[in-house]
């Protein structure tokens, strides 16, 4: 049995999108400081992004997608356990899993190359001004993609523990059912 419940974890990533959802709107800055941000992006040699300053259009966009998407994962979970255990997230766990950790991934790979100097700041006429994937190589998106693919990933590995147990019980359910009417 798992230290702390699928539902729980799901309930938890739900509203970290509805909080990210309120930073990007109001104050996209405060998530490109973060600490964690800062520190993965170091280690992993990701450029910091000028982007998160002030709010703009695109984090405002962003900012109702993450709502929608935190909104609406956590109204799954008020259906009933068998639905959302085995059904729903047992489909989207890992498909959320394969799609952040390509993103993660792409990320790393496609991000410019880091010099030898630890402090050194990536020019803004060389980094940032092309559109499309290059927006993507910034340590605010490789903290976002790698923290959902662990989270996500931990989702899985709950939900495979907790599909077993909860089928364990129906079948005893059943089982147990099906005796009561035989005598």
């Amino acid at each position: 049995m798992a230290l702390i419940s699928a539902s729980t974890i799901l309930t938890s990533l739900c509203l970290f999108h509805v909080t990210l959802a309120y930073f990007f709107y109001t104050s996209p800055n405060t998530i490109a400081d973060q600490a964690l941000v800062w520190v993965l992006g170091e280690a992993m040699g990701m450029p910091p992004t000028q982007y998160f300053s002030t709010p703009t259009p695109t984090s405002s966009f962003l900012a109702v997608v993450l709502f929608f998407l935190g909104l609406s994962d956590l109204i799954t979970l008020s259906m009933p356990e068998e639905i959302w255990l085995i059904h729903h997230w047992g489909a989207q766990a890992p498909a959320r899993i394969v799609v952040f950790g390509c993103l993660t991934l792409f990320t790393y790979l496609a991000a410019p190359p880091s010099t030898s100097s630890p402090h050194h700041h990536y020019p803004a006429s060389g980094y940032g001004t092309a559109s499309g994937s290059e927006g993507l190589c910034n340590r605010v998106f490789f903290a976002f993609s790698l923290l959902e693919f662990v989270s996500w990933f931990w989702v899985w590995v709950t939900l495979r523990e907790e599909t077993v147990s909860f089928v364990a019980r129906k079948r005893r359910r059943r089982s147990s059912s099906n005796a009561k009417e035989r005598s």
